[in-house]
């Protein structure tokens, strides 16, 4: 059976990818998190919260958006993730108008 792909499926992915390319075993992760935590929300069976998603990037030296950002723009060409970028930058500015 195939795997829908859901950001919560593409952040298990992009979590997984980042800590491999990083040279992190899922133990690394152990101040923040349990290897076992850590590899249920690699195989996709649960979703972390805003606190975790930061405490895990810091463990990988990325900013928690990096994780967000791939799990909205998995697998897609540079320019789609610049387009997908320049959608989040101009919604953050307009927002950001909105505040003042």
């Amino acid at each position: 059976m195939r795997t829908l792909r859901t950001p919560a499926n593409n952040f298990a992915i992009a979590l997984k990818s980042a800590r491999k390319l990083m040279n992190l075993s899922q133990e690394d992760f152990g101040l923040v998190s349990s290897r076992t935590y850590i590899s249920s929300l690699e195989r996709g069976l649960g979703s972390p919260t805003l606190s975790k998603v930061d405490e895990l990037a810091a463990v990988l030296g990325v900013h928690p958006l990096t994780l967000l950002f791939l799990a909205y723009a998995p697998k897609q060409s540079s320019e789609q993730i610049e387009n997908l970028h320049d959608l989040v930058l101009n919604e953050v500015k307009g927002l950001g108008e909105l505040a003042r």
